[in-house]
């Protein structure tokens, strides 16, 4: 066992654990904000996107599937500040995909530290496994909020007679 490596999960697990916690406590709170309804999904992106270029960089993870991560993220993120800025669409909510996608990236960032923290033959599986389903995920999620904007955009213009 890597030290480093158990302590990168201990720290993965402890952001996990505070970004739930702070969401419960905004929501028991009534403290919810604009600005931390934008920031949140920010800052676990961030995180998510550092661990998949550094398990990439270190060989934890392969090319395609960060790749693929990244082009989904980066294409929502392109279309959401395009859709923002024009005025176009404001409410722009990640879809249940999305989150299914999000939570798959989650588990499989937590397999890669698990199977370099513990010596389980079946993590090495379960990592596999996960990654391929992220690899097919990940397309499907963006196809889907691209599908969703266009309907949505489509919706709000007026038909001419």
């Amino acid at each position: 066992m890597d030290a480093q490596y158990a302590g990168a999960l201990a720290l993965f697990i402890l952001a996990g654990v505070s970004d739930a916690l702070d969401g419960l406590l905004a929501r028991w709170l009534s403290q919810k904000t604009t600005l931390g309804q934008y920031l949140d999904p920010i800052a676990d992106k961030l995180l998510l996107s550092t661990l998949f270029v550094v398990f990439t960089h270190v060989g934890l993870m392969p090319r395609y599937v960060t790749v693929l991560v990244f082009s989904r993220d980066l294409g929502i993120l392109l279309i959401a500040t395009l859709l923002f800025a024009t005025g176009t669409l404001r409410d722009f909510r990640p879809s249940w995909f999305g989150k299914l996608n999000t939570l798959m990236q989650i588990i499989a960032l937590l397999s890669v530290l698990c199977q370099k923290v513990f010596a389980w033959h079946h993590l090495a599986a379960m990592r596999d496994g996960l990654l391929e389903i992220i690899a097919v995920m990940a397309p499907l999620s963006a196809a889907q909020y691209a599908w969703i904007v266009f309907r949505r955009m489509n919706a709000q213009q007026p038909t001419v007679v």
